[in-house]
């Protein structure tokens, strides 16, 4: 797989992020997000590849958080097609530059500043939550570079446990594959829905208890992910693992760290 690098840091100041979080806190998604949705449902739902599992688990009302694994740039999307609910996402702050900040912006996600500790978007994450919308942040915190998931950050254990909110576990299977779509075309991405989890709401949470939670909602999205591997998984990917000895992402070490 050929992968442009990842800019992890951003190097604009926090104060440079306040008028998205401004714009995001104070207005409800507007018709952008509906014209996004509408443009990328044309486009991917008539070539039949995209197909969720169990979407009547997320809440049809009321404050939710999905988590779901990461792997392409378009999962965004993927997630955002089952549910006619109005996601509002948590992004990566490299993406809010013109004129792409104007479209994410009114749509309705809103910046986090990666590699350091950034209050300002689980405030406006948790005020999202508070009028009852629905947020969604990635369990890995950016994008995996291999075929399969990463580790969990804490972030979702502590918004999970800030907030309170029902946590709806996301397996996306499938969007590994778009950067081989060159050589075996455009692969089929299942999107696979959990029960909620709920967590007891904790004001102060400890370090400690961000990654369990942390851990929880991740264990049970990539439960779902692996079950969605050794059904789906296509037989030039199979073909290639047994080429080379590769095993599975769930049958090598773990890595335990969660930052």
């Amino acid at each position: 797989m050929n992968m442009k690098p990842q800019v992890y840091i951003d190097a604009r100041e926090a104060g440079a992020m306040q008028k998205y979080h401004r714009r995001v806190r104070e207005h409800r998604p507007s018709a952008m997000y509906d014209l996004v949705r509408m443009a990328m449902t044309g486009i991917y739902l008539p070539l039949n590849r995209v197909k969720s599992i169990d979407s009547h688990f997320v809440p049809t009302s009321g404050p939710v958080i999905s988590v779901p694994n990461h792997f392409s740039f378009i999962d965004h999307f993927y997630t955002g097609f089952p549910t006619r609910r109005k996601i509002q996402f948590m992004a990566k702050s490299q993406l809010f530059k013109p004129p792409m900040d104007f479209v994410f912006s009114h749509g309705g996600v809103f910046p986090v500043m990666r590699g350091k500790s950034d209050e300002a978007a689980f405030d406006t994450a948790r005020g999202i939550l508070a009028r009852g919308g629905m947020v969604q942040l990635y369990a890995e915190g950016g994008r995996s570079r291999t075929y399969y998931p990463k580790v969990a950050k804490r972030g979702p254990g502590i918004l999970a446990l800030t907030s309170g909110a029902p946590v709806v576990p996301v397996a996306i299977y499938g969007s590994q594959f778009m950067r081989d779509y060159r050589r075996h075309g455009m692969p089929k991405v299942i999107v696979r829905y959990g029960h909620p989890i709920v967590f007891d709401k904790t004001e102060d949470p400890s370090r400690d208890q961000q990654i369990e939670a942390a851990r929880a909602i991740f264990s049970r999205v990539t439960d779902m992910w692996y079950e969605l591997d050794a059904e789906y998984e296509p037989q030039w990917r199979r073909r290639e693992r047994e080429r080379t000895g590769e095993l599975p992402g769930n049958m090598r070490p773990p890595d335990e760290s969660v930052d």
